[in-house]
């Protein structure tokens, strides 16, 4: 592309910035009007299993054959540290009496305690008689909306036989009767509720940092304004065009998902606009033609940024290979979102820079050299001396002590992660939540009273084909099994029989998660020894447990395939960039290897600075398919520099410079970003407070160890091999007495 030529007057020319600016009001109040934001069109209880795995199909055949138990339950605990009096137990039964008459919302049953003699209600109370646990049972497709609207009838119910409501008293209050709901429908309920208050606090403290940040860092309240402008629109334009695929259909959107984006959006978005802007500072400095330089900083710019767009797109969209249903949900959004964040920044961001012209960099204008003198001179002052451009220290360093700093950075990426080998996972959403949250508050209590297996039973269901078998004997003497209920017949096979079946430890654990090959194998030995043939096939469990299970199965697999085509895809990407193997490779090292060592860092803070016993499970794949794209982006930036003058300098010096002229912008760009993922880490979720300490590490580590020092002394250790097997001009080699790329 030439100075001025199509595609720079196309978008920031005389009249065509402000077009452009009009194209993309005019697109997002368009879609604003015509298609709902994706935020009205959640779906936070998706399925995330696909119906052929074993859990899945195993819920389908508890539906079929024992339809009493099909509702997901919600398990009100009632307790009074002092113990529970008659007249409250009374209550209670009174309760489940007015719920069965006059069910709330998606209510499917409730366990009749009223029916109970009084002896029996006593049997159903903890040893020390102060607490009760009251399942009710809700419709299993009902939405954590139509569950909170059911438990609302439920404490406006209680309310209306108890005077009070026990469900708002304090958890350690002593001696007055406390109600909490947990089990699946509070867990539910409160992990929608975090996860939607979180929306809110997360984009206006996003939006909050990335302007503090930039003022601090640029000092120009106009250029603080134009990424927000940018990424806003971005945001008006790609939140319609999810809401109206999720309407269609297409895909499906949750709380989670549009959480990251935001951030990711925020981030990213503000990246890319650096990466423009500080270009067109540069070039002020030289060019005293405002058009021209915008014109120049397009062509200089937009080459590196459509390249690092593509990159993170083509890697999020990987995540469409995902088997696991919450990766799966992730790639649309995110990849779309920076798609058009990358698209704003080739088109609307120069058409402001266009408009703002050197005002956008006020109070602190770049200008030319004339331009400060002749400014001096209409002022009356002595002309300024010329400005001289400073030498980046970190190029000097890596340029002259290339192995120093090569070792120096290996010791310490190597060092950090040789950690990531001890991280530990949980699959558990629930310790994930606040302590204070009502679902965890209630989990606890059944916990210390009663067993803990109580919150999520496992179903075991068999079938013999009509053949005793000892298959409850076999469970009850199994270690980490505290009670196995009486065999119920299926209602439509009278050959299929199921056990209720309750862990002594978490059933949320992976301890638990691991037994669920345990009880298969243990029910399928009951078969084979009563004679039945085939039974790999005529074993099934259902459960939260068996669940879990299954997502930790579910989610290796994907990791197993995702990693080696994210990596495969930034490679050939960078290949066809840079036309060089050699470099692809070691900057596909070296940013893997900076995955690594934020995992290992984070494990550090998470484990040892925050005292969590484990990470969720999803987070290492999130971390490594923004990490690794995220990464590159800086890689990309920074080696484009390199080899853009490698074309009219020795290697070294371009090495020098390249690292000089992207480092002041790359460094704000990632300090803006891990601050955005720093985020995360304000909220009360812990899946989102360690994928956003993970991700923010991983930044900083990439800004300040491996772009300014590891990636440039690799390229001056290898010299002219870094850009093998690229062909080389004659007339560079006579002119440097090496070999030049021509790109």
């Amino acid at each position: 592309m030439q100075e001025g030529s199509g595609y720079g007057r196309f978008v920031a020319g005389k009249r065509s910035k402000w077009v452009t600016l009009l194209v993309w009001i005019i697109i997002a109040v368009v879609l604003g009007m015509v298609w709902p934001a994706v935020n009205q069109r959640e779906t936070n209880n998706a399925q995330d299993l696909s119906d052929s795995k074993p859990s899945v199909q195993a819920a389908a055949l508890a539906k079929k054959e024992f339809p009493g138990g099909e509702g997901l339950p919600a398990l009100i605990v009632w307790r009074n540290s002092a113990g529970l009096t008659e007249d409250q137990i009374q209550q209670i039964q009174a309760l489940t009496e007015r719920l069965d008459q006059d069910p709330v919302e998606q209510q499917q049953s409730v366990v009749p305690l009223y029916q109970l003699p009084p002896q029996a209600i006593k049997g159903q109370l903890s040893e020390d008689g102060s607490t009760i646990v009251m399942p009710l049972f809700f419709n299993k497709d009902a939405d954590s909306e139509q569950l909170k609207a059911g438990v609302e009838g439920l404490e406006e119910k209680t309310k209306a036989i108890f005077g009070m409501n026990p469900f708002d008293t304090a958890i350690d209050t002593e001696g007055k009767l406390i109600a909490r709901v947990t089990g699946p429908v509070g867990i539910s309920i409160d992990a929608s509720g975090l996860f939607s208050s979180a929306d809110v606090s997360l984009l206006i403290a996003t939006v909050v940092l990335v302007l503090v940040l930039l003022l601090l860092i640029y000092r120009s309240p106009v250029l603080a304004i134009i990424p927000i402008i940018a990424v806003g629109f971005a945001y008006m334009v790609t939140s319609p065009i999810l809401g109206f695929m999720a309407d269609q259909g297409w895909i499906t959107v949750d709380a989670q998902s549009i959480s990251i984006m935001t951030v990711l959006l925020f981030g990213a978005g503000t990246d890319y606009c650096l990466f423009m802007i500080s270009r067109y500072r540069q070039i002020l400095y030289h060019e005293p033609d405002k058009k021209k330089a915008i014109f120049q900083a397009i062509t200089g710019s937009s080459g590196a940024i459509a390249m690092s767009g593509f990159t993170v797109v083509a890697a999020l969209l990987v995540l469409l290979l995902a088997e696991y249903g919450a990766y799966h949900r992730f790639a649309v959004p995110f990849s779309l979102s920076i798609f058009i964040m990358f698209i704003a920044s080739l088109t609307l961001v120069p058409a402001l820079l266009a408009i703002f012209g050197r005002g956008s960099f006020y109070p602190f204008v770049p200008r030319t050299h004339e331009m400060e003198v002749e400014r001096a001179k209409k002022k009356g002052k002595p002309a300024p001396a010329p400005r001289k451009v400073r030498e980046s220290w970190i190029g000097r360093i890596v340029t002259t002590k290339p192995w120093t700093v090569l070792a120096i950075t290996v010791v310490l990426l190597g060092g950090l992660a040789t950690f990531s080998t001890q991280v530990k996972f949980t699959y558990d959403l629930l310790s994930s939540f606040p302590e204070n949250v009502p679902s965890r508050e209630g989990f606890k209590v059944i916990g210390e009273q009663f067993s803990q297996g109580e919150l999520a039973p496992v179903k075991v269901i068999v079938d013999a084909g009509g053949k005793e078998t000892d298959l409850k004997t076999r469970l009850e003497s199994l270690d980490y099994i505290s009670k196995v209920g009486d065999p119920q017949q299926g209602a439509e096979n009278a050959n299929i029989t199921a056990y209720n079946v309750e862990f002594n430890l978490n059933p949320y654990s992976i301890e638990a998660m691991q037994h669920i090959p345990d009880l298969r194998a243990t029910a399928e030995a009951a078969l084979k020894d009563a004679g039945v043939t085939n039974v790999d096939q005529q074993v099934w469990i259902d459960g939260q447990t068996a669940e879990q299970y299954d997502i930790e199965v579910a989610g290796e697999r994907d990791a197993k395939i995702i990693i080696p085509v994210v990596i495969g895809m930034i490679t050939l990407l960078l290949l066809l960039y840079l036309r060089s193997v050699v470099a692809t490779a070691y900057l596909i090292v070296t940013v893997v290897l900076s995955y690594f060592s934020a995992l290992g860092l984070g494990w550090i803070i998470i484990h040892y600075g925050l005292g969590a016993e484990a990470i969720q499970g999803a987070i290492p794949l999130y971390s490594f398919v923004f990490l690794v794209a995220l990464g590159e982006d800086y890689n990309i930036f920074m080696i484009s520099s390199i080899w853009q003058k490698r074309k009219t300098m020795p290697l070294r010096q371009a090495i020098r410079e390249g690292v000089g002229e992207t480092g002041s912008v790359i460094t704000s760009a990632g300090l803006i970003l891990a601050g955005t993922f720093a985020v995360l880490a304000t909220l009360p979720i812990q899946v989102l407070v360690q994928f956003g300490i993970i991700t923010a590490v991983g930044v900083m580590l990439d800004t300040f160890l491996v772009r300014p020092f590891m990636v440039p002394a690799i390229t001056a250790l290898l010299g002219k091999w870094a850009f093998w097997p690229g062909k080389y001009t004659e007339i560079a080699e006579k002119q440097e007495k090496k070999p030049t790329r021509s790109l």
